[in-house]
């Protein structure tokens, strides 16, 4: 008598079939996050375009993403470059 206990057959597949496991991936869904208006349009249309990843499935999220962030990061870069308020005058500059 032997206590080993029969490994079950294999059942037979196609190859790089998987097994059902039973698992179906949810549908892309809208998060709904708020987003506040800025006053700013240029940031306010870059974030809206975040609402684009709610129809995306995980892995198109990241061109999203790093869509908005090189937009978000141009609009800063801008305004390092325009001219601010001119300079008070100095006490001192018209001495003779």
């Amino acid at each position: 008598m032997s206590d080993a206990v029969p490994e079950p057959e294999p059942e037979e597949t196609e190859p790089g079939a998987r097994p059902e496991s039973g698992y179906e991936p949810a549908a892309p869904a809208p998060l709904d996050v708020p987003r506040a208006p800025t006053g700013d349009a240029e940031v306010d249309a870059r974030l809206a375009r975040l609402a684009d990843a709610d129809h995306l499935a995980t892995d198109g999220h990241v061109e999203v993403y790093e869509d908005v962030h090189r937009g978000l990061r141009d609009a800063l870069t801008a305004l390092d470059a325009r001219p601010g308020p001119p300079a008070p005058p100095s006490p001192h500059e018209h001495r003779s």
